[in-house]
């Protein structure tokens, strides 16, 4: 069997690029490569499916408001029923005074992209929000509009089923090998023991990235990082709670009638994660997570706890940025990988640039020349200084 382009993980990087190499009118054959149909393990479905405008890198900001507007015209591009749940609750990143420089120069970069986010001190952030504790807080900025949460198994669906009219094959398999001659691909080998030929391979396996690359020889600084996400209830509902990111890194956000929060793993020790652990760490709740809630939302001393989910996302080790295009050398080899951590809220916005440059030879609506692989050969940081 041969593919003009074989993409290697099915998930919404991998459709989302499948999706838009049709809509620019890409009329080759296309094999769409996923090992794990259900997604019951995908960095996908196990994320806390939001999307933002706070980043420090102009770049980024542009990716993300690029699935804005997607969002903003869903019916129109999926049809009348197509709806993700998004929500437009803001997110609200606090700083205490060592962080605020870098909140400020954030803010800065996000109103030259013209998002629409407020900086304020700690006085009018408690005005704003009355559940809100300003301890240790210097001041925050909040997102007033495009920014909130969704359903990412939602959104994932809509790509899959449209590409079911966009003569896609869809291909379950794991990936075990890439045939290589010189500075070409030439191939895929499938743990089925099929072989596909290939006249572009892109990589768009999420945490196996990595290994991925290896396959053909290149090197490439993305591993798997375990994430835990924790659901609690409580007494009080705020219906005006953004996503709140504490100094400390922990975050939460209201659900429905429960809530959610994370972001408790220690940077000390953090390393590439077993790929079949996906067992919760469930002390990280109650020793860490719980008492920076308590301090932040004094209402959130009592909480009840009641279940949890464990999950990977490709981190990129060199700068937490994601790698996008060919590589200079093997030139038909693409990435599409380590996004760490705002992968999903980007997808549509990589998979129609790299649809640009497959069908037109250049990036057109959102310019990623800035994440090329080209930094990762020289060992050079392209840092994004707002990982969440």
């Amino acid at each position: 069997m041969r593919y003009d382009i074989v993409i290697i993980g099915g998930a919404i990087v991998g459709s989302s690029i499948a999706y838009y190499l049709r809509e620019e009118g890409f009329s080759g054959s296309i094999a769409l490569i996923e090992r794990d149909p259900q997604f019951a393990h995908a960095a996908t479905t196990l994320s806390m499916a939001s999307i933002r405008q706070q980043f420090s890198i102009p770049e980024n900001i542009r990716l993300s408001q690029f699935t804005l507007k997607l969002f903003r015209r869903l019916k129109e591009e999926f049809g009348a029923d197509a709806d993700i749940g998004f929500r437009e609750g803001g997110y609200l990143i606090l700083a205490g005074e060592n962080g605020l420089p870098i909140l400020r120069a954030n803010h800065e970069a996000q109103i030259a992209e013209g998002a629409d986010i407020v900086f304020e001190d700690a006085e009018q952030l408690t005005r704003r929000f009355a559940w809100l504790s300003a301890e240790g807080i210097t001041a925050g900025a909040y997102g007033r509009s495009g920014e909130g949460w969704f359903d990412a198994h939602a959104m994932l669906m809509l790509f899959r089923k449209a590409l079911r009219a966009k003569k896609i094959d869809f291909i379950t398999a794991d990936v075990t090998g890439i045939a290589r001659q010189g500075d070409r691909v030439t191939g895929v080998g499938l743990d089925n023991g099929d072989k596909l030929e290939a006249g572009t391979v892109i990589n768009a396996a999420g945490p196996s990235a990595g290994k991925v690359a290896a396959l053909a020889g290149l090197a490439l600084p993305v591993e798997p990082r375990k994430r835990n996400v924790f659901v609690f209830e409580a007494r009080e509902k705020y219906a005006d709670m953004p996503l709140l990111v504490d100094p400390s890194g922990i975050y939460v956000r209201p659900e429905g009638s429960v809530y959610l929060t994370g972001g408790a793993e220690p940077e000390e020790g953090d390393g590439p994660a077993d790929p079949k652990d996906f067992d919760v760490d469930w002390p990280l709740f109650e020793e860490v997570i719980w008492p920076v809630l308590a301090t932040r939302i004094p209402a959130f001393e009592a909480i009840k706890p009641t279940r949890a989910w464990a999950g990977h996302y490709d981190y990129n080790t060199l700068d937490q940025n994601a790698v996008i295009g060919p590589h200079p050398q093997v030139r038909n080899f693409l990435f599409a990988n380590g996004f760490s951590g705002h992968g999903l809220q980007q997808a549509p916005a990589v998979g129609k640039a790299l649809a640009e440059l497959l069908v037109h030879g250049g990036y057109r609506t959102v310019d990623c020349s800035a994440f090329g692989y080209e930094r990762v050969a020289e060992g050079r940081a392209f840092r994004e200084l707002n990982v969440i």
